[in-house]
């Protein structure tokens, strides 16, 4: 024990350091991601939203300690605008694992790159935590014995505090028995010199406990990182393809953000196994050149001056040419340019009208629509280009405000059509089973070519409204009866509207004097399967 202490002033001296840690210790964070009460409901309500990850986290909480918090971590870094970690010394010494696992999370490219996908999408935030599930497992496995330290070294830490209010307390003891002249009983002063040695002891133990848990994060650290890389890699993956995937048949502004966590999971899925998933880069970029063209056709529209050019509409003079009818010596030359269509004007271009009823896409679903490209896997199908074409044109009617229907065809008596009216909201649902469907039987022009009929005489009926657009994507030939030739011309000329016909990878669908060209105001080919650009014109035009 050392020289017997009797006086009270060398107690306090040698106890001074434990008065101070005996107070009630301010706590300490339990994760590592900064956040306020908005980022914790966002994560209660995904969560709560989530079957798969409510198992998640039930199975780490079964096997491991304080998984919640790491859990929460995970999700607010793929989530959250500015994410800010915790200093170490911040966290209780028990999460100091998980701190390690979100800080090299937090400091790897790769995350970077998730993020592009999740910031601020609940689903894709989620999402990523799922796809690192196995990786989550194997992190914690990874770090289960400095876990087991930083315990050990929590618990001793909570021992040095009881030893603290220990000898701050028979300091307190002293003090009541010490006499006028300071001096203590030796009993209460060996008391108190006890408390303080146990207190030293524990301290001692503790910061051995401390080292030993930052050694074991530091031989933990190589299997964090290489985990951490490949956790973030299958986040990366698999948010990318199902943002793609999902995306590729969402039409509204915001319609995904509001489906719930299980409902866009289901939906993933269903397209995952769906036969034209493989396609979605040809859905994009039938998108993408759709919207090229519709800025174009906002750019070129009647009146714009693009250059000049030669003829005889006096509305479209060059001040030059206006100047010379002031000048009588011009006049007769201005005449003889005039007869000859040689003045000099403004080039305005334009496009042709543009239809204002419904958009209606036939599509063939005959069993020869389901060839590919070619031969080898993955290459697309006349199906597919057919499909992807339609779903491009929904979006063409959704941004003009029309109404739009697909009508999906075979043999006689095997019809279906899809409405979409251009004052209710579209389902991806709807345009999935639009999409799924398919008969392949044979070919017959006359029941959806006459229902689309029908359905541009019933918004006419209702509406009043005219110069719809009817566009026949197939890859056969079919005879029409005459009858049925006649009533198709007269309805035509009533409802004046248009017919397009594109013969996808079968040339001879679309040559002069072909049922298809017949019936069609304007016809195109398709050899390409993989290319939407032949189809470019038709968002110009409709």
């Amino acid at each position: 024990m050392g020289k017997a202490l009797t006086k009270l002033k060398d107690l306090a001296h040698r106890a001074g350091r434990w008065l101070g840690l005996a107070g009630a210790a301010a706590p300490k964070a339990t994760t590592a991601v900064v956040a306020d009460r908005w980022d914790e409901t966002d994560w209660r309500e995904i969560l709560d939203q989530s079957s798969a990850l409510q198992d998640l986290a039930d199975d780490l909480h079964q096997k491991y300690d304080y998984t919640a918090g790491l859990l929460q971590d995970v999700f607010l870094l793929a989530y959250k605008v500015t994410p800010t970690l915790r200093e170490q010394g911040e966290m209780e010494v028990s999460r100091l694992a998980n701190h390690q696992i979100v800080a090299t999370m937090a400091a790897s490219p790769d995350l970077t790159e998730l993020r592009r996908e999740t910031v601020g999408d609940l689903y894709a935030a989620g999402l990523s935590v799922l796809a690192m599930a196995e990786h989550l497992r194997q992190l914690l496995e990874e770090t289960r014995q400095a876990q087991e330290q930083a315990q050990r070294a929590e618990d001793a830490q909570r021992t040095v505090d009881e030893a603290a209010q220990a000898a701050a307390a028979a300091l307190a003891r002293a003090e009541e028995a010490a006499d006028a002249d300071g001096s203590v009983p030796t009993a209460v002063a060996d008391a108190v010199q006890e408390a303080v040695e146990a207190a030293e002891q524990a301290d001692r133990a503790e910061q051995d406990a401390a080292a030993d848990a930052d050694q074991a994060l530091v031989r933990a650290l190589p299997a964090i990182r290489a985990a951490v890389r490949h956790a973030l890699a299958d986040a990366l993956e698999q948010v990318g393809e199902d943002s793609a995937l999902v995306r590729a048949w969402g039409v509204e502004p915001g319609q995904l953000e509001r489906m719930d966590f299980d409902q866009r999971v289901e939906l993933a899925e269903r397209l995952r196994g769906n036969r034209l998933s493989e396609f979605v880069q040809l859905i994009g970029r039938f998108r993408l050149m759709a919207a090229g063209e519709r800025a174009r056709r906002v750019e070129d529209v009647p009146g714009e001056l693009t250059g000049v050019t030669l003829g005889d509409d006096l509305t479209r003079l060059l001040p030059s040419e206006t100047a010379a009818l002031g000048v009588p010596a011009m006049r007769a030359v201005f005449a003889a340019r005039y007869a000859e269509g040689q003045l000099m004007l403004f080039e305005s271009r334009g496009e042709e009208r543009i239809g204002h009823g419904a958009i209606i896409v036939c599509v063939d679903c005959s069993y020869s629509m389901s060839t590919r490209h070619r031969r080898e896997a993955g290459s697309p199908t006349r199906e597919a280009w057919a499909k992807a074409c339609a779903l491009a044109l929904l979006d063409q009617a959704r941004r003009s405000r029309r109404d739009f229907a697909a009508i999906l065809f075979s043999s006689p008596g095997q019809l279906r059509t899809f409405h979409f009216a251009a004052d209710e909201p579209v389902s991806i649902a709807q345009v999935v089973e639009m999409a799924e469907h398919f008969y392949a039987g044979g070919t017959d022009f006359e029941s959806p070519l006459s229902a689309a009929a029908d359905v541009l005489a019933a918004q006419y009926n209702a509406q009043g409204t005219q110069r719809g657009d009817i566009v026949l994507i197939t890859d056969g030939e079919c005879e029409v009866g005459e009858e049925w030739m006649r009533d198709w011309q007269v309805t035509k000329a009533r409802l004046d509207f248009r017919t397009f016909g594109i013969a996808v990878g079968s040339p001879r669908a679309g040559v002069p004097g072909s049922v298809l060209d017949v019936l069609s105001d304007n016809v195109r080919t398709i050899d390409d399967l993989t290319d939407p650009e032949p189809a470019a014109d038709l968002f110009r035009t409709i």
